[in-house]
Order: structure tokens, then C-alpha cells, then sequence
């Protein structure tokens, strides 16, 4: 009986998350961009709506993620065609992608899974503290594109 519950509430629980996995209202670019074969090299992947203002520390995150992360993932986490994946996609929404994988990929790096980019290697010279404000502004920026 325990079992069952157990089953039950588990198939609940992911029939749930699916259901707001499909409702998020990600823009038509995020949904269906262009092949990854159609982009010029270095062409943003996604478009980006740009929150009306950020936080104090996420405008420190953006700060830090211009210096050490655009030059892969784009101004503004959009992506560049041959270098590096979009964060302002689903699929690294804080549900499938939490906080600490972007902390283990700044000092880990992470083997290419998702996207055909290769593998990111660890990246020197930020603090935690530095990471924290480019996750907050990370997901600020998600959060203006319907990504939560």
C-alpha cells in the first residue's frame, strides 16, 4: 500500500512538473529557434527580453558575466552559434539546472551534454561571490523571458 502512495505521488508530482514545464511562456525564439546550421558563427541563438531593472547584485552579476561569460553564452545569456549554449533557455531553468550547477560548471566545467558546443572548461579568476550575483543575474534574466 505504502508502495503504491509512493508511485502515485511521485507520478503526481512529475505530471506537475511537466505541466509547468509546457505553460512557461518562453517567447516564439526560445521556443523554436533556428538550427544551430543557420547561424552565422558567433550569431546570437535566442532572443532576450531585458528586464525593466535589475537588482543591485544582479547588476553586479552582469557585470562579471560580461567579463567572463558573453564571450561564449552571449550578451545577455542569448547564446553565440559555435561557442557557446543560451541561459536564457528552459533547460536551464532553476528546476532541471539549480543554482549549484552553475557554481560546479565556474569551477569544475562541464562535460557538453545538451548542446554540441564541446566540453566548457573551468573558468578562473571569479569569486563565489561573483558567481552568486551571475546566477541572481541569470535568473532575473529568465524570469523576464518566462523562464522560472
Amino acid at each position: 500500500m505504502k508502495h503504491t502512495l509512493l508511485l502515485a505521488g511521485g507520478g503526481t508530482a512529475l505530471a506537475l512538473s511537466a505541466a509547468l514545464l509546457l505553460q512557461s511562456p518562453v517567447t516564439e525564439a526560445q521556443a523554436n529557434p533556428r538550427p544551430l546550421s543557420e547561424l552565422a558563427l558567433g550569431a546570437p541563438i535566442v532572443e532576450a527580453q531585458l528586464p525593466e531593472t535589475l537588482s543591485p547584485q544582479a547588476q553586479m552579476g552582469q557585470r562579471a558575466f560580461d567579463a567572463v561569460c558573453a564571450a561564449c553564452h552571449g550578451s545577455n545569456g542569448t547564446g553565440r552559434a559555435g561557442m557557446g549554449p543560451p541561459l536564457v533557455h528552459r533547460i536551464y531553468e532553476p528546476g532541471h539546472h539549480a543554482d549549484a550547477a552553475f557554481f560546479l560548471a565556474v569551477t569544475q566545467g562541464v562535460r557538453a551534454h545538451h548542446w554540441p558546443f564541446g566540453n566548457m572548461p573551468p573558468q578562473a579568476g571569479l569569486t563565489r561571490a561573483d558567481v552568486g550575483n551571475i546566477v541572481t543575474y541569470v535568473r532575473e534574466l529568465q524570469r523576464a523571458n518566462g523562464i522560472e
